[in-house]
């Protein structure tokens, strides 16, 4: 893909990880690789308390009646394990971590455009969390994630501490947003096209322009609701003038596109993984790169198919049908052209690649049964269910989490210059990918025979699909810990990986492992397109 990278790749000692020593250097870094594994340590705390939330709810559930705790503090457990998950792990996870260390390599920059904003972008995270935590001095939020009105507009201290910790959070969205859509336009190596960049790259740039174009609605909005709360000014309280339906507008307008910056970099890591451990040549590219921005594009206009039975008019509702839908458009090109780069491949079974499968056979699920909740008529039914609950975990856990785990693998030789025991990570998707359908599947018939979601206590006729699906919880836990132990395992006594242990063709692999601190000791010049493997 580019000449002149070659001595890049030469072994040195010297590397991004010894190239400043204590935590001090670690905490006032500006380096891009750095900030990536900020990232990464910080959002895996955070996915290790939302899972323990995640695994309390569950408990809770095995059997009708109070198990393990009451029906407020079930409530209150509902809303952290969706909160954490969605604004402090999910969001970030792609973007913040894979994407701040590897996007420059992919173009072939030394850094993003703007660094300074890069590491306020994780104190703004460290910071929402921490205001978002403070809310459990207070009693702790009862919500929900979505922080629903009218119920969220009453005078509660936790509440306001909640979604002013997701509001701070929002500005690290923002922030790296912003960095990435200039560093993508304005930092590319010579020769580096817009034609020429890696799909990963296209994923996280159409995420980008998501992040900079819709964050800021929710955090007005976010603002309106404690402002509300704190000064009585009455935005969605009917009592005061106000409309609760509208912060469902608002709070929508926003959370859907969320859905996709939370899977279109997972959508870009997956291209990756297909084309390296198939050794074939990405089939469709461009088609693969446009899709990508065709789904930013629609996802400003879908909001309304969660509020169909909120009182919008029938002719609002056959519209936001017919966008949702539209959607599944430009995903279907890239899940066929997967299939179609796979097609008469040399396909490694590594676990990166074992991710990568499972998460086009999950998200496929999700896809589908997304069709059900943009038709008017069956979404009546499903409406806040268990159905619902089922599809957005296949979407986002079997899709985003999925390629998260397939990333970290993947790129994990690049980052510390070690190799995971390939069997101990393909253990951690077995696990994780057998308990996830056995949780989340009998969710689909659970919210088909009525089951709401949210609901403390349940009928003792879906009693064992409850139980079956709290078994499934406690695999993917036994999963991920399995996953969590290959990459200790990897960082203390993994083997040497060399500077390309897969073969792959991106930019970042022209490299040393781990990186030098300046990414590259040339300046790498492109005279190809990506994926060129012959």
């Amino acid at each position: 893909m580019a000449s002149g990278s070659t001595a890049s790749a030469a072994h040195h000692d010297h590397n991004y990880l010894n190239h400043e020593k204590g935590l001090w250097s670690w905490l006032t870094t500006l380096d891009h690789k750095r900030i990536g594994i900020l990232y990464f340590i910080t959002v895996a705390l955070f996915f290790l308390v939302g899972g323990i939330f995640a695994l309390l709810i569950r408990t809770e559930l095995f059997s009708s009646g109070q198990t393990i705790m009451t029906a407020d503090d079930y409530t209150r457990s509902m809303t952290y394990h969706g909160a954490i998950m969605v604004f402090f792990v999910i969001i970030p996870g792609i973007p913040a971590f894979l994407g701040n260390f590897f996007l420059p390599m992919q173009i072939g920059a030394k850094d993003v455009a703007f660094p300074r904003l890069n590491l306020l972008s994780w104190y703004c995270l460290i910071g929402g969390a921490a205001v978002a935590l403070t809310s459990l001095a207070f009693g702790g939020a009862d919500t929900g994630w979505t922080f629903y009105t009218p119920y969220s507009i009453s005078m509660k201290p936790a509440v306001i501490w909640m979604v002013m910790g997701a509001f701070i959070a929002g500005f690290s969205s923002i922030l790296t947003g912003l960095n990435f859509v200039v560093t993508t336009h304005k930092l590319r190596a010579p020769g580096m096209t817009m034609n020429r960049i890696p799909l990963f790259v296209w994923a996280l740039y159409s995420t980008a322009i998501i992040q900079v174009l819709a964050t800021p609605v929710l955090a007005i909005t976010l603002l309106l609701l404690a402002a509300e709360n704190i000064f009585g000014i009455g935005f969605f309280d009917p009592a005061l003038g106000g409309d609760p339906v509208l912060f469902q507008h608002f709070f929508w307008f926003y959370s859907h596109p969320a859905v996709y910056i939370m899977i279109l970099p997972a959508f870009g890591v997956i291209s990756e993984l297909i084309t390296a451990f198939s050794r074939k040549t990405i089939f469709g590219y461009t088609a693969i790169a446009y899709s990508s921005l065709a789904i930013a594009a629609v996802s400003f206009f879908v909001w309304g198919h969660h509020m169909f039975v909120s009182g919008q008019s029938e002719w609002a509702g056959v519209v936001f049908s017919f966008l949702t839908m539209l959607v599944g458009v430009p995903t279907a090109i890239k899940l066929f052209n997967w299939m179609a780069t796979l097609y008469k491949g040399s396909i490694n079974l590594s676990a990166p690649m074992l991710y990568a499968l499972g998460f086009m056979f999950l998200f496929t699920i999700g896809g589908v049964t997304g069709i059900f909740l943009a038709t008017i008529a069956t979404d009546v039914h499903f409406h806040d269910t268990y159905f619902v609950v089922a599809h957005f975990h296949y979407v986002m856990v079997g899709g985003t989490l999925m390629a998260i785990m397939g990333g970290i693998f993947y790129w994990f030789p690049k980052m510390f210059g070690k190799l995971v025991n390939d069997t101990v990570a393909r253990w951690s998707f077995f696990f994780i990918f057998m308990g996830f359908n056995v949780t989340f599947f009998p969710q689909f018939v659970l919210g088909s025979m009525g089951m709401p979601r949210r609901y403390f206590d349940y009928l003792p006729e879906y009693e064992y699909l409850n139980q079956l699906s709290t078994i499934g919880a406690y695999m993917i836990g036994i999963g991920f810990v399995i996953g969590g132990w290959a990459v200790i395992q990897g960082l203390l006594n993994g083997k040497p990986s060399g500077p390309n242990p897969w073969g792959a063709k991106t930019l970042e692999w022209t490299t040393a492992s781990p990186p030098p601190h300046e990414n590259f000791i040339q300046q790498p010049i492109v005279t190809a397109g990506p994926y060129e493997y012959r």
